[in-house]
C-alpha cells in the first residue's frame, strides 16, 4: 500500500478530525508500519481509545478489551504488537506464550491496574476463604494468577451472574463494582466492612476495592446537566468505570464496544461520550453523518503514550518486549479463560 494510499484513506476518515498537515506525516509513518508489519509476520492489535490516526490506519484488529483478548487468543501471527496499555498485552502474552507481544511504549500503565497488588488479593482471600474472586481485565498478570475468573466492562455482569455464591470479592474498581452491584440485584460493600461481610447470612453481597480510573472518576452529574442544559437532545452515554450517579443520570452506560454500537445504530441529532474523549473522534471517523459535543476533554495519559511513531519503533527495534513469569502466567490463564468462556 503506497503512502498516498494511506494518506487517501485517512483523509476520508480523519478530514474533519485531523489537520492536513499532520495526516500527510502521520500516513508516512503508518505506511512504514504496515510494510514492516509483513515483513515482520505481526498482527497489530488496536484499543478504542487510540489517536484517530493510528486507530484508523494500521490495526488488523480493533476494538474493547474483550474484542482484543478474542483476537489475540486466535491469531496465528508469531508477533503481536498491543496498542493499548501494559495489562492488555500482558494478557495477550498470556494468551500467547510462544509469540513475541511488543507495547509500543515503556511506560503505557493504568492507574486503575496499579491500584491493587497480589498481596492485597491474597490478603482478602485469607479474610474471606471460600469468597470467588472476580478481576476486572484492567488488572496485572499477577493479579489475574489469584483471581477465579477475569472480566471486561462489557461482561462483568454475565460473569457475576453465572457464579452461585452468596458473597462475590470484585475487584480492583469500586465504580464498576457498584454498577454491577446494581444490575445483578447485589449491595455492594467494602473491605473495611468486615463484620459485616463475614456475618453475610444469605444476602448477595459484591466485596468491592477502593479502586478507580482517573479518566473516568473526573466525570459528574453536573457534566451531564450542563450538557443537557446547552443540548436538550443530546444522548449522552456513559463507561461504567464512571461514578454510580453519573451511569445512572446518563441515557445508556456500557462498555466502549457498547458505546460504539449504540451510536451507530441511533438517530439522536447529537452525542456526548463520558469516556477517553479520543474515542469520540474515531467514532465520527466513521460516521460523519452524526454529531458529537466536543466537551469531553479528558484524555488517559498512559493510552496516549501509544503513537504511530511508537508503534514503528516497535517493529523497527522489536521493543518493549511483554513477558510474564510461567508460573504466573498459567494461574492468570485459568481466570481469563474461564471468562472467555463465559462471554
Amino acid at each position: 500500500m503506497s503512502v498516498q494510499t494511506v494518506y487517501d484513506e485517512l483523509k476520508r476518515k480523519l478530514r474533519d478530525v485531523v489537520p492536513d498537515a499532520e495526516l500527510r506525516i502521520k500516513a508516512e509513518v503508518a505506511e512504514a508500519v504496515l510494510r514492516l508489519k509483513r515483513e515482520r509476520n505481526a498482527v497489530i492489535l488496536g484499543h478504542n481509545y487510540m489517536e484517530p490516526a493510528l486507530f484508523h490506519s494500521v490495526p488488523d484488529f480493533t476494538g474493547d478489551s474483550l474484542e482484543l483478548c478474542r483476537a489475540a487468543a486466535r491469531t496465528t501471527a508469531s508477533t503481536i504488537v498491543f496498542c493499548g496499555v501494559r495489562f492488555m498485552a500482558e494478557t495477550a502474552k498470556i494468551l500467547n506464550p510462544r509469540k513475541t507481544v511488543l507495547l509500543p511504549a515503556a511506560d503505557a500503565g493504568c492507574s486503575l491496574a496499579a491500584s491493587i497488588t497480589a498481596e492485597d488479593v491474597r490478603d482478602l482471600k485469607r479474610r474471606f476463604p471460600g469468597v470467588p474472586v472476580v478481576t476486572y481485565i484492567n488488572t496485572y498478570a499477577e493479579i489475574k494468577a489469584e483471581a477465579d475468573y477475569c472480566c471486561t466492562s462489557g461482561n462483568a455482569v454475565a460473569i457475576v451472574q453465572s457464579i452461585d455464591a452468596d458473597t462475590v470479592i470484585f475487584l480492583p474498581d469500586e465504580y464498576l463494582a457498584a454498577n454491577v452491584a446494581r444490575e445483578t440485584g447485589r449491595r455492594l460493600l467494602l473491605p473495611s466492612d468486615e463484620s459485616e461481610i463475614r456475618g453475610n447470612r444469605g444476602e448477595k453481597i459484591i466485596v468491592g476495592w477502593p479502586g478507580r480510573c482517573e479518566v473516568h472518576e473526573k466525570f459528574s452529574v453536573e457534566d451531564v446537566e450542563n450538557a443537557r442544559k446547552q443540548f436538550p437532545d443530546v444522548l449522552v452515554l456513559a463507561h461504567p468505570e464512571c461514578r454510580p450517579e453519573v451511569t445512572e443520570a446518563v441515557d445508556f452506560a456500557g462498555s466502549t464496544a457498547a458505546m460504539i454500537r449504540r451510536v451507530r445504530d441511533t438517530t439522536a441529532p447529537r452525542y456526548l461520550l463520558l469516556t477517553e474523549c479520543s474515542m469520540a473522534d474515531n467514532i465520527i471517523a466513521e460516521n460523519h453523518e452524526k454529531e458529537m459535543i466536543r466537551i469531553c476533554s479528558v484524555r488517559c495519559p498512559h493510552m496516549n503514550e501509544i503513537t504511530l511513531e511508537q508503534t514503528l519503533s516497535a517493529l523497527e527495534l522489536n521493543r518493549y518486549r511483554v513477558d510474564v513469569p510461567a508460573p504466573i502466567r498459567s494461574r492468570a490463564k485459568r481466570s481469563i479463560e474461564r471468562m472467555l468462556a463465559v462471554a
